[in-house]
């Protein structure tokens, strides 16, 4: 049986699990030597397997008007324990900074004063909102999950590609996928030392709890949805059944006397936290958008009252704004008096004085974002983008350059996925989740791998087409192993390579690879 990885090209990036055509990662060989005996039509079946088995049990997205099953890819993607320990610190760190910044913002505003952040971000920003200022988190938190959106470079080194600390979403993709891969290959779990996720609804639970305002001694905890129809309502519900609290929606919700309640069959209940999955926007009907229907009237006034917490806290967004993102390292510096772990990927500001040109100079070269987006909505790649396409850039940038940032490409690390005809490389990121209950700040050991599923494409999110991949963090580093194929032998230009190394086929896959990258 032909060994699926024996066409597998290494593209123009960083490959998750092969060092170079025929050497595996080590800590991607047990995953190897299970996968090697199967064919893609094997894998093919398993995946349709499971893409039932999510459609019966309801995990689905929306894409293009229509639902569909979650898409998780097989072959896993594996950090080892020294990986897992740098991103874990990276991201706590960058969470801290984020939190500072917000209470700044909110409170005395040193930053701004000293000048390490221009007043123009803050008042500038559609997420600052002043009916959050003056309230103060019962335990300091307003970041209680954070979503730090990461890449790995073209040289093997993480890089922060965004923050999400308003309403960040995908943890509950992160479960299924666990059990959905659990199932496929229970051997390979019994084998690897992998760290397990199931411990995160009880943490989500423990750091809410300890929000609650002062003197409340059993709160009541509530996930508030938008609906149904919202397009994240699955994950909504999942978290609600793991912590063991109410899922609730805006009117089910009641504000009297600057408190909240919740209306049950037995009469109103107190409401002390609300795990709130809809956007500052709709939230209260009083103090934002009028014609909101799904949220609750007062809640705001009861928060600013002291009687309930919102997590995560009103107004984060000026904290996950792209244009902060490049102040970010500096907050670090500023508040926690260290150095940043995890470094941002070179960025432009268009908005200070001589970028704006530098950038319109070389649009054809950048990747281009708003600072509002989400989902992949409005980035533009400029090596990948036609002539009109830059020109209707231009004069977007030119009009609002405080609406844009610029960024150096970054050719994503791919991981094998399996495509039409068999396994191929494809290009991921990571969104590690972190929970701060207040004293700590703790990481789901692995997080969101998202994966483009069309070659050479480097927009990953599952709104653009892309899918998921099981990540699957090792709870001790690896052993250090000789990285040569053992036995190798080299005739005519090909090595001959032990069956446990087998990979992408020496130097014909080699010189694929390379034209591939130079393709895309």
């Amino acid at each position: 049986m032909a060994d699926i990885f024996d066409a597998y090209a290494l593209a123009d990036a960083w490959d998750e699990m092969f060092e170079r055509p025929g050497v595996v990662r080590t800590a991607y060989e047990p995953l190897l030597a299970a996968l090697q005996p199967m064919d893609a039509a094997e894998l093919r079946f398993r995946a349709d397997q499971m893409a039932r088995s999510f459609t019966d049990r309801g995990v689905t997205y929306a894409f293009a008007g229509e639902e569909r099953p979650w898409p998780l890819d097989l072959v896993p993607r594996i950090l080892d324990a020294l990986e897992w320990d740098l991103i874990q610190r990276g991201v706590a760190q960058r969470v801290r900074a984020l939190e500072a910044y917000l209470a700044d913002a909110y409170g005395q505003a040193r930053a701004f004063e000293d000048g390490v952040v221009p007043w123009r971000l803050l008042l500038n920003s559609p997420h600052f909102h002043r009916a959050a200022q003056g309230i103060e988190p019962p335990n300091g938190v307003r970041v209680h999950v954070g979503g730090i959106d990461l890449v790995r470079d073209e040289e093997g080194e993480f890089r922060v590609l965004e923050d999400n600390v308003r309403v960040p979403s995908g943890v509950s993709y992160v479960i299924e996928n666990r059990r959905a891969m659990t199932r496929m290959f229970p051997s390979l779990f019994a084998e690897q030392p992998v760290r397990p996720v199931d411990a995160y609804g009880q943490r989500l639970l423990a750091a809410l709890r300890a929000a609650a305002p002062a003197g409340v001694t059993d709160p009541q905890v509530v996930v508030l949805t938008p609906g149904p129809s919202n397009a994240a309502y699955f994950e909504h519900a999942l978290l609600a059944r793991l912590m063991g609290v109410q899922l609730v929606e805006g009117h089910d919700l009641v504000c009297s006397g600057n408190r909240v309640w919740m209306r049950t069959t037995r009469g109103e209940m107190p409401v002390h936290v609300v795990y709130r999955r809809l956007d500052d926007d709709f939230l209260d009907p009083l103090h934002f958008r009028p014609d909101s229907v799904i949220g609750c009237p007062g809640i705001l006034s009861a928060a600013q009252a002291g009687n309930v917490t919102l997590a995560n806290a009103v107004g984060n967004g000026i904290a996950d704004d792209k244009l902060l993102y490049t102040y970010v390292p500096d907050l670090i510096r500023y508040y926690l008096s260290e150095e940043p772990i995890l470094p941002n990927v070179e960025s432009y500001r268009p908005d200070e004085p001589g970028q704006l040109e530098a950038v319109l100079d070389q649009l054809d070269k950048l990747v281009v974002k708003p600072v509002d987006g989400a989902g992949g909505q409005g980035i533009v790649i400029g090596p990948h983008a036609d002539r009109p396409t830059l020109d209707r850039l231009r004069k977007d940038v030119a009009a609002d350059p405080r609406g844009w940032i610029a960024q150096r490409p970054v050719a994503l690390s791919t991981s094998p996925t399996l495509a039409t005809g068999g396994v191929s490389p494809r290009h991921i990121d990571l969104r590690p989740f972190a929970v701060n209950d207040g004293n700590d700040v703790w990481v789901l050991p692995g997080g969101l791998t998202r994966v483009a599923l069309q070659e050479g494409n480097l927009i990953v999110n599952s709104s653009q087409g892309g899918g998921s991949k099981d990540t699957w963090v090792l709870a001790q580093a690896p052993e250090v192993t000789d990285p040569e194929p053992s036995a190798a032998t080299y005739e005519s230009g090909t090595p001959e390579v032990a069956p446990r190394q087998l990979g992408p086929s020496g130097h014909r896959a080699a010189l694929n690879g390379e034209q591939e990258g130079q393709q895309q």
